[in-house]
């Protein structure tokens, strides 16, 4: 047979499209061209497959030698194709007979030894491959990839996943001489640890509104001096929130399966990323010439930790406005095109003034009014007005540091989020800090006197549409928290409470 045609995946953001792997041999001086938009990765499949081929004991064909990845208009990336390529050479030279390659797909790096190395997008490739067989379906075909892809690839059910450690144990598999072995060992279920809230000394406010964007989904910006314990309040909201269902722990790890972080003892486990200030736009919010998630992305289902909010370049800091909105980020380069998810909690952090101490009881405040305006005005209005809660973080007293742990447990408290999120998703479906205007309207009514108080809030605060739709999205989670049946009107204790968050720097 001079012609093999083998099945892989690409990767195109989250998306795994199938690819055709055609190799031919011909007649003519020795050659291998490799054709099908690939990229630098790819290319350099021929010299890793012609010295695995070799060290395994195979012929390496000195004929005229064209792979093709088809559809030719779909960029290649990666070196995942290696194994395939490498197979397809075998199959069309007939140095192995294999009838059932339309039974499997492949996938794989090799080493020049002719070991197969882990491949990035494993669970992005399998949940490709899940869904195009339909729902409660296997799929269609087998998957043979390396050893060490497995667990990963094993968090998607229905997949018959068959892992190798080497090109000749894949070439034993097709031959018929020793099948491979299905991997079926699952995940062992894990308890994520999470910092605990009663490690915070003091700041009983602070801890309320973190509680109160926990059961909503709110984001949250905290202003305070150094050693105020913004950070560690904010390491502290992944365990305040409910645990992740199937479908979100299935997300998050595919994103981190395609930056090729992703670790097996992450399952179930609350994303937390904190980038540093002097981050990239690129790094946030994800690109490259190849797109590749950023830190929004990996922090899907989880927390976007920002501290020294002003300190990051105004435009990565503009960049956040359409995800904190749509919960997705579409990246457009010339050639390619990519979308990832960007479901996240915004958690940032900030000083008073530039050298931290302004408002302090004790510290003396070196900075002019110029230079504290100038600090806070690297926040846009458009980004603030995004962010749900806003609040100071005062310095902690003597007391309270000298004093035992106080306050309730993060169980404690993650109780309470569980239950006003648990009302929330069979009321609407979705967390508070997701309504739209229209639902707002229905699940987000005032009574009298609290209609009244917005409408002064309003005034006094200048507070935009957006503004007005958040403090009602505030107020309801707060009485969500409070136990407040469905359709009773929001009170003005409620409404006073969600003003109080959203009047933030103002003052």
């Amino acid at each position: 047979m001079a012609l093999a045609v083998l099945r892989s995946r690409a990767l195109a953001g989250l998306a795994a499209p199938e690819v055709t792997v055609e190799v031919h041999l011909a007649a003519g001086l020795p050659s291998f061209t490799l054709v099908g938009l690939p990229d630098t990765e790819v290319k350099e499949a021929r010299e890793r497959v012609r010295a695995a081929i070799q060290n395994c004991g195979f012929e390496f064909p000195q004929r005229r030698i064209t792979v093709n990845l088809a559809p030719a208009d779909l960029p290649k990336e990666s070196g995942r194709f290696d194994l395939p390529i490498a197979l397809g050479i075998l199959v069309a030279s007939g140095q192995i007979k294999a009838a059932t390659l339309d039974a499997h797909e492949f996938a794989g790096e090799l080493a020049l030894s002719g070991e197969l190395r882990a491949v990035r997008g494993t669970l992005a490739m399998c949940a490709a491959m899940r869904n195009e067989a339909g729902p409660d379906q296997t799929a269609t075909r087998a998957f043979i990839l390396p050893l060490d892809s497995a667990p990963e690839a094993a968090l998607i059910e229905g997949m018959s996943i068959l892992p190798a450690k080497n090109l000749l144990q894949v070439c034993a598999h097709l031959a018929g001489r020793e099948a491979l072995a299905p991997f079926a060992v699952a995940p062992a279920p894990t308890l994520a640890h999470y910092p605990d809230l009663t490690e915070v000394k003091g700041q009983a406010p602070a801890k309320r509104a973190l509680e109160v964007a926990a059961a909503g989904g709110h984001s949250l910006l905290m202003s305070g001096p150094p050693g105020a314990g913004k950070s560690m309040l904010a390491q502290r909201l992944p365990g305040l929130l409910p645990p992740m269902t199937a479908a979100e722990a299935l997300e998050s790890a595919a994103v981190h399966s395609l930056a090729g972080s992703f670790k097996l003892a992450q399952w179930n486990r609350r994303p937390f990323r904190a980038p540093h200030h002097s981050a990239s736009s690129a790094a946030l919010v994800g690109g490259g010439g190849t797109p590749r998630p950023g830190e929004i992305s990996l922090a899907h289902n989880g927390t976007l930790f920002l501290d020294e909010l002003p300190e990051f370049q105004r435009g990565v800091l503009e960049a956040l406005r359409e995800p904190l909105e749509t919960g997705h980020i579409h990246i457009a380069r010339a050639a390619r095109r990519a979308e990832f998810p960007a479901r996240f909690q915004l958690v940032a952090a900030m000083n008073p003034c530039p050298c931290g101490w302004l408002g302090h009881p004790t510290a003396k405040c070196r900075c002019t009014p110029d230079q504290v305006a100038r600090y806070r005005g690297k926040l846009s209005g458009p980004l603030l007005d995004r962010i749900d809660l806003m609040l100071d973080v005062p310095a902690v007293g003597e007391d309270e540091l000298s004093a035992r742990g106080d306050g309730e447990s993060s169980a404690t408290v993650r109780e309470r989020v569980v239950a006003a999120r648990d009302r929330q998703l069979a009321r609407q479906g979705k967390p508070n800090a997701r309504l739209t205007p229209d639902e707002i309207d229905r699940h987000c009514l005032p009574d009298c006197t609290g209609a009244a108080l917005l409408k002064q809030s309003m005034r006094q605060l200048g507070l935009s549409a957006r503004g007005y739709h958040r403090i009602l999205k505030l107020a309801r989670t707060i009485a969500d928290l409070a136990g407040v049946a469905d359709g009773v009107p929001l009170s003005a204790a409620h409404i006073a409470e969600a003003v109080h968050y959203r009047r933030g720097l103002a003052h």
